[in-house]
Order: C-alpha cells, then structure tokens, then sequence
C-alpha cells in the first residue's frame, strides 16, 4: 500500500468534469484506489464519493492505493489533480 499527500491545484476543484475525468483515471487501474479529505475516506473510482467530497481549490487530501499498479496510479492520479490551470 503507498499513501501520499497532494493538494488540489485545478481552478475549479475537483467538481463535475475535472472528478468525471479523475474516476476515468482512477478506473485505468487494477489498484484500489482510496481519496481522503480530513475524517472522510472515499473510493476515488466512484463519482458520487468524489463529488461528496466537494474538494475545492487548494484543498489537502491523501491519497492512497493497493495493489499490482499502486505506484504508477498514485503517480497518474496526484499529477491530475496537481496540475496548474
């Protein structure tokens, strides 16, 4: 299992097309993939847990994932929302 903090960069958060295109990511991968903000854990494969979320500009989160391509999802999914707009 690796885990790693990032933060939300994208102008608008993670909201509707950018989550829509982060659960795209995330379901590329045979990993299990985990998304956190504070207390709550969510599947990063599930738009409804991404969007309950409601992850906005400059949010911290952690992410974590488990499994034969853990490495390069962790590295695919933090360079997503990572990027500058």
């Amino acid at each position: 299992m690796v885990e790693q903090q990032a933060k939300v960069n994208l102008k608008s958060g993670l909201q509707a097309r950018q989550a829509a295109l982060f659960v795209q990511e995330a379901n590329r991968h045979a990993a299990d993939i985990f998304l956190q903000k504070d207390d709550k854990k969510v599947n990063a494969k599930s738009i409804m847990g991404i969007m309950s979320l409601a992850l906005a500009h400059g949010t911290p989160v952690i992410l974590s994932a488990s499994g034969d391509d853990e490495d390069q999802a962790l590295s695919n999914l933090v360079q997503l929302i990572e990027v500058e707009e």
